[in-house]
């Protein structure tokens, strides 16, 4: 039997997925948004799955209702909100309204006592002021060693493990006073291209029709395809050697490397992001859900629930390309799972 795995902030399911192929059963996560909901429960129906604020549980209530006995849990692991310390966000840090969810993992760690805790954040969260001479690192510490457990940080790129994308995420590991730990070795080899990751998928299908590969939905609108038909491979709008026109450009500023940006086959992706959606490497349109989902490490099997945002609008919610852009490669969330079971010497 597999040891036992908590997951708190699943959204998608990214970070579960990986720590499961790691040798890991996550037999309960929570999360609060809806349409993660229904991914979580399509594609792991055996999971038990919350849908709630982690902020309104009860621990000692929650461990008798699931039977566990305080020490006993294997690895409580979670993916908080990492938008208060995004590098494109409002840099509100401790100030946002979801500022301090972090600290809901120090909660559930002091009431279940677990033999490991593993989180993802953002690199900018280790270097965001908690106070005028405290970091949010350094206060994560604090409270993690105050129950007993001792941290290692690392910031890990998923490239390196596995994935076609160039995505650079703290990743942290809390054990016990005193346990070593030792954070897995990147994969010396040649990266994965964005071409290796979805080159051989069939043509997108449109809204109308059925897609032979779950998510391959393109819904761009005519009038962006005129836009991105002047981005070559690779490039940018706004970038200086691309003959758009004024109208087609806009406000946009050299600096706006990220922002309506092809892929080139040949390289990794840039950081998926939840605003933004890159273009296709060869294809006037933005990349499909089941795309992006490719790029993050997901494999076809893994479905999406929830609408697909249109350019134009908005969707209450996390949408599919959201939920693939929040998530955490699940190759990279693999090798930390190793990771934590062999130093634990968990069976």
């Amino acid at each position: 039997m597999k040891p036992k795995a908590m997951s708190l902030f699943a959204g998608a399911g990214g970070l579960d997925l990986g720590i499961d192929r790691g040798g890991f059963e996550t037999a309960l996560a929570m999360e609060i948004d809806l349409h993660c909901v229904a991914t979580l429960r399509h594609n792991a129906p055996r999971k038990t799955v919350w849908n709630m604020d982690v902020r309104a549980v009860d621990i000692r209530r929650l461990s008798e209702c699931l039977g566990i006995e305080t020490g006993s849990l294997p690895l409580l692991c979670g993916g908080p909100p990492c938008q208060p310390f995004s590098q494109i966000g409002k840099h509100q840090g401790i100030n946002a309204p979801d500022g301090q969810l972090i600290f809901e993992m120090v909660r559930f760690a002091e009431g279940l006592r677990p033999h490991a805790v593993l989180i993802e954040q953002v690199p900018r969260f280790l270097r965001t002021p908690f106070s005028p001479l405290v970091s949010m690192q350094d206060m994560l510490a604090e409270r993690f060693a105050e129950i007993g457990y001792d941290m290692y940080v690392e910031v890990l790129d998923a490239s390196h493990f596995g994935v076609a994308q160039k995505r650079r995420r703290a990743v942290i590991v809390c054990v016990p006073r005193g346990q070593r730990y030792a954070f897995p070795l990147s994969v010396p080899s040649a990266l994965p291209t964005v071409g290796d990751a979805i080159g051989d998928l069939p043509p997108a299908a449109d809204p109308n029709t059925i897609s032979a590969v779950p998510n391959h939905i393109d819904i761009t609108p005519a009038r962006d395809r005129e836009r991105i038909s002047y981005v070559p491979e690779g490039a940018w709008l706004s970038r200086a050697d691309v003959a758009a026109p004024a109208e087609i450009v806009q406000r946009l500023k050299p600096k706006d490397t990220t922002k309506y940006r092809r892929l080139h086959r040949e390289m990794p992706s840039l950081t998926l992001r939840c605003g933004e959606i890159p273009y296709h490497p060869t294809e006037n349109r933005y990349l499909t859900p089941r795309e992006t989902a490719r790029i993050q490490g997901f494999t076809d099997r893994y479905v999406f629930e929830g609408p697909i945002r249109r350019r134009t609008g908005t969707v209450r919610n996390l949408d599919q390309h959201r939920q693939i852009a929040n998530a955490v490669p699940p190759p990279l969330a693999t090798a930390v799972a190793k990771s934590i079971k062999s130093a634990l010497c968990l069976t």
